[in-house]
């Protein structure tokens, strides 16, 4: 009895553990019409419910497709995987009521790095505590849109009565086979992503980057017309990362986060070189939000240069990509492979010999190392951190 008890805290309450199992029922029955499945509500029969609508109150709505975006390297995934983890343990997150229930992160990109951030939170917040952490990672490909319904038949074998209240894509370039800038691909995208949401009574959290001018989530604007929340995450040269709630549908918008990253040590490799990561701790929320778009100026081609240079970085072939000689880990790749990506994607310039080409190359990347953005060697670039 107490184990019931205690699954039932930790899934949410009574309601949302019920909620959420008749959704996964639904799911495994099919979808065939029967004369009660749509059953009709009399007008006076219609009452407003008090049950949360909110995972965390003013942040992130129950049973919703939000998205969290904003550019390379901003925090936008530490900042997630930590107000996720409150989820998971039902924490209140700076101040704010949390519905408790099991995560389900899909981590795309960079498996390994991942595990070191949980095990950095596990160090930091996690020394005393004993009990199961509902929190579950997958971290191999995914095609969302030909893999949602084994990946729903997947998450109910695997966590049985324990039902997800979240399920998270970091992000949405890895787990999209096909044009994020076609309406058709991207709404079959949204199709899957609602499908998991619906199966589950979950909410369903996309991480995705910034467009050209970095003024909005890149791809297809359906994106933006289908979800219920939608959150941007900057950070500024002084390190404050500030995620801002543009748009919630049911709810008040214009709450800010302030946060930063704090180094964790994690001991040693087997060849004895440290290990590290980051957790996100709070950061002056006045401060956070004077730093709104006060991050360091950039125009819209480079802009549009750290895009290319961002994706080049995730579709890199091995003989491409070093962390060799790296500052601080990160992955590099050859100048080669960036010239061959910024050809391919239409950043060259129409009729420009292949050396001036080069040479505007070279150009960008000094101008953007001259803003701490990246960091060079003769053969390779990299973000800086």
């Amino acid at each position: 009895m107490k184990q019931d008890v205690n699954d039932t805290l930790r899934d949410g309450g009574p309601d949302a553990v019920r909620e959420r199992h008749d959704r996964a029922r639904k799911f495994n029955s099919g979808t065939a019409v029967t004369p009660d499945r749509f059953q009709l509500k009399a007008f006076d029969a219609i009452t407003l419910s008090t049950a949360p609508n909110c995972l965390v109150k003013g942040i992130i709505p129950c049973a919703a497709l939000v998205v969290v975006w904003g550019p390379p390297k901003c925090g936008k995934s530490f900042w997630t995987f930590d107000l996720m983890m409150h989820v998971a343990l039902g924490w209140p997150y700076r101040g704010r009521r949390v519905q408790q229930g099991p995560v389900v992160y899909l981590a795309l990109e960079g498996g390994y790095g991942f595990a070191a951030r949980v095990v950095a939170w596990r160090t930091r917040h996690l020394e005393d505590h004993r009990d199961p952490v509902p929190f579950y990672l997958l971290d191999v490909p995914v095609d969302l849109v030909v893999d949602r319904d084994a990946l729903i038949q997947a998450i109910q074998a695997q966590l049985g009565a324990h039902i997800p209240a979240a399920v998270v894509i970091d992000t949405l370039n890895r787990a999209l086979i096909g044009d994020e800038n076609k309406s058709d691909d991207m709404a079959r995208f949204i199709r899957a992503a609602d499908v998991i949401r619906t199966a589950f009574g979950c909410t369903v959290v996309v991480i995705h980057h910034c467009g050209v001018q970095g003024s909005r989530p890149r791809g297809h604007t359906s994106l933006a017309g289908a979800d219920d929340a939608q959150i941007a995450v900057e950070r500024d040269d002084g390190g404050i990362i500030t995620a801002k709630v543009e748009f919630m549908k049911d709810g008040e918008a214009g709450a800010v986060i302030g946060s930063r990253l704090e180094p964790v040590l994690l001991g040693t490799d087997d060849d004895g070189d440290p290990q590290a990561s980051c957790v996100i701790v709070s950061a002056d929320v006045a401060a956070a939000s004077a730093s709104i778009g006060a991050s360091i100026r950039m125009t819209a081609n480079q802009r549009r240069f750290l895009d290319i240079m961002n994706d080049a970085l995730i579709d890199a072939p091995a003989e491409h990509k070093t962390k060799s000689g790296i500052p601080g880990g990160q992955i590099a790749i050859s100048r080669e492979w960036l010239k061959m990506c910024c050809k391919s994607k239409g950043w060259f310039d129409t009729g420009a010999s292949e050396n001036n080409n080069r040479a505007k190359v070279s150009n960008m990347l000094n101008a953007l190392a001259g803003k701490r953005l990246v960091g060079l060697s003769s053969l390779f670039v990299w973000l800086a951190k």
